[in-house]
């Protein structure tokens, strides 16, 4: 199912799926958490960038691993590349899954026309707070997975 897309390697295609969708969702989220303003105009969006993130993210890892086991990646030296760049795409998928969890809850809890959260206002600084630190670390693994990718391509393998 991740193999191919029109005969195409699918990974070089759901990647980039993913390279918009990320920070996309990160700047919905985070500017859904901190600027009250926002929050009537980006609900929707942030909403279904929440699900549909993820789902970008999963279909690049998983293409990525189809990919892999191509004949012409069975250098010892490409193999431990490409185990790094698993590693973050791994990591990323995960950071992206709780951020979306997160922004979910923040559109739930966080209503564009309250100042303050339906829930105690703890837990609306909570949901700001990891909302800006999954978002920072999102961006993080979807620059590592992408440069160590590339350096894999633009090396020759």
């Amino acid at each position: 199912m991740f193999d191919r897309v029109l005969g195409l390697p699918a990974h070089p295609l759901f990647i980039h799926a993913a390279v918009v969708l990320v920070p996309l969702l990160v700047v919905a989220g985070i500017l859904y958490a901190v600027w009250p303003g926002a929050r009537r105009h980006v609900r929707w969006t942030m909403i279904v960038l929440a699900v549909a993130t993820p789902g970008a993210v999963f279909a690049a890892k998983e293409s990525g691993e189809e990919f892999s086991t191509s004949d012409n990646f069975q250098s010892p030296q490409l193999q431990s590349s490409i185990e790094t760049h698993e590693g973050f795409g791994d990591s990323l998928f995960w950071v992206v899954l709780g951020l979306a969890l997160v922004v979910l809850a923040m559109a739930y809890l966080v209503r564009p026309a309250q100042a303050e959260s339906v829930g105690p206002a703890v837990a609306h600084y909570a949901l700001i707070g990891l909302a800006v630190v999954l978002g920072l670390a999102a961006c993080y693994y979807v620059f590592k997975t992408g440069d160590s990718g590339a350096k894999m391509v633009w090396d020759g393998f």
